[in-house]
Parts: structure tokens; C-alpha cells; sequence
């Protein structure tokens, strides 16, 4: 048929998706979660380093996240970052260890968590539609180049259409997911 790749278009909207998801584990919903603080960069060694890459962070709690710091001289920077993170956190130090109680939210933060998560959604929603019109123009290039017919135009554009439907509609199920999950008392 034509050089049109659907499993590249398809991975490129599962990226989407994905991007989404990792959006969607950072913001935090009153559970300790250590997905919570991974995204966060530190001041590490003259250059930026993820969480992970400096200590290991559990969940000795249901309300606690826990930051082992490998390096004493770290410490403090693990302490600034999650401070500075504006997740509304207040980190403890315990020698090499930062622990980082997590409070309840109030009614009106989880309302505007839940605009964060929905803002996040209309993003991705946007990327999986701007693949499948990079995907359409590329559609009509080919037929207008006589590189496939009319038909063929028509049913890989109805192929591209099921792939975005697809993506929109785990990105909608993901959200929904996680605003019930911010809604939870």
C-alpha cells in the first residue's frame, strides 16, 4: 500500500499517552506516593540530577515518603528541591535521611489539582491530534502525488481516525481515574 507507517503513528500517540501518565503520577492526591518526588530535580555535583539518581525514596507510611540520601553532602540539596517544589511539602532531615510527611489536601486544593489534571489532558488530547493530522496531511500529499488512490486515502485516513479515538480515549479514562482519585476524602 503506501509508506504510510501506523505503528509508528501509534507509538507516537501511546507517547502521548504515556507523557500524560508520568503528568499524571506527579501530582499528588494526599497518598504517599514515590512517583511523587522522582520527577524532581536536585543540585547535584554541578548539575541537575533526578531524585532516584541521589537516593532511594520509599513509603514507610501511608502519609510518609522517606528519602535516603547516599551522599551526606546532599542532603541539604534533596531538602531545598522537594521544598522548592511546589507541592506543598515540608521536608524533615534526619541525618542522611529527608523524610517528607504528606498532609491532607483541602476541598479547594483538590479542585485545582483536579484543573491541573484536566489542563494536562487537553495537552495530550492536542498531541494525539497533531499526529494524526501530521498523519492526514501526509494522506493527501500521497494521493495528490498519485502514490495511492481515493480509496486507500479514505481507509487508512478511517485507520488513523480508530487510532486517535483509541488514544483520546485512554487519555479520558486515565483522567477520569485520577480525578476520582483527587476527589476521594
Amino acid at each position: 500500500m503506501a509508506d504510510l507507517d501506523l505503528k509508528t503513528l501509534g507509538r507516537r500517540m501511546d507517547g502521548a499517552v504515556e507523557a500524560f501518565h508520568r503528568e499524571l503520577a506527579g501530582l499528588r492526591t494526599g497518598r504517599a506516593s514515590a512517583s511523587l518526588l522522582e520527577p524532581l530535580m536536585v543540585d547535584a555535583y554541578g548539575s541537575q540530577m533526578p531524585m532516584n539518581q541521589v537516593g532511594s525514596i520509599g513509603v514507610p507510611e501511608p502519609r510518609m515518603l522517606s528519602v535516603q540520601v547516599w551522599d551526606k553532602g546532599l542532603v541539604s540539596a534533596v531538602e531545598k528541591a522537594i521544598r522548592e517544589s511546589n507541592l506543598g511539602l515540608n521536608p524533615m532531615v534526619e541525618g542522611q535521611m529527608v523524610r517528607v510527611p504528606v498532609p491532607d489536601l483541602t476541598e479547594e486544593r483538590r479542585r485545582e489539582l483536579a484543573r491541573v489534571a484536566s489542563k494536562y489532558a487537553e495537552q495530550a488530547r492536542i498531541a494525539a491530534r497533531n499526529v494524526r493530522r501530521d498523519a492526514m496531511d501526509q494522506l493527501k500529499k500521497m494521493e495528490k502525488d498519485s502514490e495511492i488512490s481515493k480509496d486507500e486515502h479514505r481507509d487508512l485516513g478511517d485507520e488513523v481516525q480508530k487510532l486517535t479515538d483509541k488514544a483520546v480515549g485512554e487519555i479520558d479514562k486515565l483522567l477520569a481515574d485520577k480525578e476520582r482519585e483527587i476527589m476521594t476524602v
